[in-house]
């Protein structure tokens, strides 16, 4: 089975991997449509695929209408050539610099999430995965029977703790579209709560694992906001990630227009976690600094990923020792 692949966001964390994947496992049955604007990426991150004939590279924005109908019409003129239509929206203003940045991840997140998906639905595609975030669970982002699951309800931090659960609000709407368009019967399609992702291959030092091995390597010490004293989460390699997306779509089952954690359940504290990573590179006293404090910041996200194994054959592969081996290794070249 032949099977077009249309991703936004496809220079980023997931979607790169993304199109690794595919052409990895699939390349001669796979075509994959990707297209970014850079945003919180770079070309780098793909420049291993761009000379494959099966994937096909736009510098393009989710917000441009314009563009976005040239990629619709692209789509429309191949479509006969294929079994079966794939988008996957990966594109979203992330890091969390960009949290509180209201207008930005309201534009991308939300309005740019839900023309994708009208698109998608306007091509005949068969199939929609929105990529959400474990950040709706907010300030309700733990409990002691497992992690919290999908169908617990939600407490949320408002306009009055944070700006930072704009961006929260704005992908908890996205999966009541991905319902929606689901119930009615416009497509198949689920959303993915993805908890803290990291990459051996991530391009900017933004989150906390990259932080921490740049910080050590270019000065010998780092500095942590005030609430890595006591905060604890659990770490996804993006491998897994990916792999989680790809175990989705092919899960016909599964896209009845469901959410998905995906995560692991490896929790270590901020400190702990800095404190590895400091004997990996070879650092016997780290010196750990603190400065700043992040409001609405929860002290625990531990998921429960019961649903996403019951449902499909996915489980995570790569723990966290061995993942950050990976990224120290290709951090520290």
């Amino acid at each position: 089975m032949k099977i077009l692949y249309v991703i936004s966001g496809v220079t980023g964390m997931t979607g790169n991997e993304l199109v690794r994947q595919l052409l990895n496992q699939n390349e001669n049955q796979v075509e994959i449509i990707g297209f970014d604007n850079f945003y919180a990426s770079s070309i780098e991150t793909v420049k291993d695929c761009l000379n494959n004939p099966s994937f096909t590279f736009f510098e393009y924005d989710l917000n441009d209408s314009e563009q976005m109908d040239e990629i619709k019409l692209l789509v429309l003129k191949s479509e006969s050539k294929f079994d079966e239509i794939v988008y996957i929206n990966c594109a979203a203003v992330v890091h969390t610099e960009h949290f509180y940045n209201v207008y930005e991840t309201y534009q991308t997140n939300v309005v740019g999430m839900n023309d994708f998906l009208a698109q998608a639905i306007d091509v005949g595609a068969d199939k929609y995965i929105n990529c959400s975030t474990s950040e709706v669970y907010s300030m309700n982002s733990w409990n002691e029977e497992g992690g919290v699951k999908e169908s617990d309800y939600i407490t949320m931090a408002d306009a009055e703790h944070s700006q930072r659960t704009s961006y929260a609000t704005g992908k908890l709407l996205t999966e009541f579209f991905m319902k929606d368009a689901v119930d009615n019967g416009k497509i198949k399609g689920c959303s993915i709560r993805f908890a803290n992702v990291y990459s051996k291959d991530e391009k900017y030092p933004k989150h906390i694992i990259p932080h921490i091995i740049n910080s050590f390597k270019n000065s010998g010490e780092v500095t942590l906001l005030e609430n890595s004293k006591k905060n604890y989460r659990t770490f996804l390699n993006n491998y897994d990630s990916c792999s989680a997306v790809l175990e989705l779509v092919k899960t016909d089952s599964a896209l009845d227009g469901s959410i998905y954690n995906v995560a692991t359940d490896e929790e270590i504290s901020i400190i702990d976690l800095t404190k590895l990573i400091a004997q990996k590179m070879g650092i016997d006293n780290p010196v750990i600094k603190f400065e700043g404090y992040r409001e609405s910041d929860p002290e625990r996200r531990l998921l429960s990923t019961d649903k996403i194994k019951t449902r499909t054959g996915w489980k995570p592969i790569i723990d966290l020792d061995n993942g950050l081996d990976e990224c120290v290794d290709n951090y520290t070249k």
